[in-house]
């Protein structure tokens, strides 16, 4: 079993993201739209995976949805251990990634020294 929290082979930098879901296609409409999700089904967590790149960026990014049942989305909301996670794991390019998002932002800081800190 995995821990759902980002980590990469030396965490140089550490951080947080926050996303707005894209208001007319969003990542669950995405996922009907590409027969990855059915209508009983609720996409709870998403990673994006980008590695090894050496001064350029090369697509595809390594995406993984995390999706559930209905019972699942309620143990989860009641922080409870009864739950199933289903992984839908896909290549996207970035652009198609973010265009999930209405607005995304993730910060980094060297050992996270600067989380929830002012500057």
């Amino acid at each position: 079993m995995e821990i759902f929290k980002a980590s990469v082979q030396y965490n140089d930098l550490k951080g947080s993201c926050a996303a707005d879901r894209a208001d007319n296609s969003d990542a669950t409409e995405w996922l009907k739209n590409n027969d990855h999700i059915q209508e009983y089904e609720f996409l709870v967590g998403i990673s994006l995976f980008a590695g090894e790149n050496h001064g350029e960026h090369r697509d595809p990014v390594s995406v993984t949805f995390l999706i559930t049942d209905e019972t699942g989305f309620r143990a989860l909301g009641q922080n409870s251990s009864e739950y199933e996670i289903r992984k839908v794991n896909v290549d996207m390019e970035i652009t198609a990634f973010l265009a999930l998002f209405k607005r995304f932002e993730i910060t980094l800081s060297t050992n996270s020294c600067l989380e929830g800190k002012e500057y």
